[in-house]
C-alpha cells in the first residue's frame, strides 16, 4: 500500500488541495503533527480511521507506524504543515521508507510563506523592485546551516528574504541583516497565517524586534524582509503590456 505525504497547508482547514482532501477522507490511517496541523482537517476522516499524533514521536516510532500500516495493507495519509517540500523533515522519512521498500507519493500544499504574503496582500516579486525570493531559516537548537548559507551571505543580494523557524531569534537576526538591507528596510512578521488567531506585525528592521517581543510571538511565524513589502511606484509587468509581442 502507499504512504501519502500531504501538505496540510498553513492552518486554515480549507486551504488544502482537492487531492489532499480526498486522501484524508479515505485513508484508514492518518499521521499528523498535532502541534502544527489543525484538528479540523481530520473532521472528514473515516469514522474508523486510526489517527496518530506524531508530536511526541521520534523518527523511529513514526517509521514504525508507516511501515506497520503498509504491512497491514493500509494506505497512510502523512500530514505535514505547509508544503512538504520545505522544512517538513520528509526527506529522512522517505529514506527510511526506501530502505523498507514502502511506496509513497507527495501531495503538495500551500506553504506558510505564500499564506503570509496573501495575508499581507503583497506580491513578493514586484517588477523593478525584487524578482528573487530566498527561503531560509536560522540555526539555534536545530540542524546547523550549511557553509555559505548564513544571513550575511544570503542577504548580500538584497533579495526578498523569507525566514522560517526564526522569529524567536529576531533580536539576534536583525544585526545580521542591517548591513545589507539597512535599518529602514520593511519587515513583516506573520504568525499563524490564515488561522483565526493570525497576527500580523509590520515595521522596519530597526523596530521589528521590539514589536515581536511586545506581542509575545515565539513560534509558528514567518519573517519577510525586503523592499517589495512597501513597493508603490514600480513599472507594470511586461506580462500584460500592450507592447508585448503576441
Amino acid at each position: 500500500m502507499t504512504v501519502h505525504f500531504i501538505g496540510a497547508g498553513p492552518g486554515a482547514a480549507d486551504l488544502v488541495t482537492l487531492r489532499a482532501a480526498r486522501v484524508i477522507a479515505s485513508a484508514p490511517v492518518i499521521l499528523y503533527a498535532g502541534a502544527l496541523v489543525p484538528r479540523e482537517l481530520l473532521d472528514t476522516a473515516r469514522p474508523d480511521a486510526r489517527l496518530v499524533d506524531t508530536a511526541n514521536l521520534d523518527l523511529d516510532a513514526i517509521t514504525a507506524e508507516l511501515v506497520g500500516a503498509h504491512l497491514d495493507g493500509l494506505d497512510v495519509a502523512r500530514l505535514h504543515s505547509g508544503d512538504p517540500s520545505v522544512y517538513s523533515a520528509m526527506a529522512e522519512q522517505m529514506r527510511r521508507l526506501d530502505a523498507a521498500n514502502v511506496p509513497y507519493d507527495v501531495v503538495p500544499g500551500v506553504p506558510a510563506f505564500a499564506a503570509a504574503a496573501a495575508s499581507l496582500k503583497r506580491e513578493l516579486t514586484v517588477p523593478g523592485v525584487g524578482q528573487t525570493v530566498v527561503l531560509t531559516r536560522t540555526s539555534a537548537r536545530s540542524t546547523p546551516m550549511p557553509p555559505g548559507e548564513d544571513l550575511a551571505t544570503l542577504g548580500a543580494s538584497r533579495a526578498t528574504l523569507v525566514l522560517h523557524l526564526a522569529v524567536q531569534r529576531i533580536a539576534e537576526i536583525v544585526p545580521e541583516l542591517v548591513p545589507n538591507y539597512g535599518p529602514d528596510c520593511p519587515v513583516a512578521v506573520v504568525a499563524y497565517a490564515s488561522r483565526d488567531d493570525e497576527l500580523i506585525l509590520r515595521g522596519t528592521l530597526a523596530g521589528i524586534a521590539a514589536q515581536v517581543e511586545a506581542a509575545g510571538v515565539r513560534r509558528t511565524a514567518v519573517v519577510i524582509v525586503g523592499a517589495v513589502l512597501a513597493a508603490e511606484e514600480f513599472p507594470d509587468s511586461h506580462l500584460y503590456s500592450t507592447t508585448r509581442p503576441r
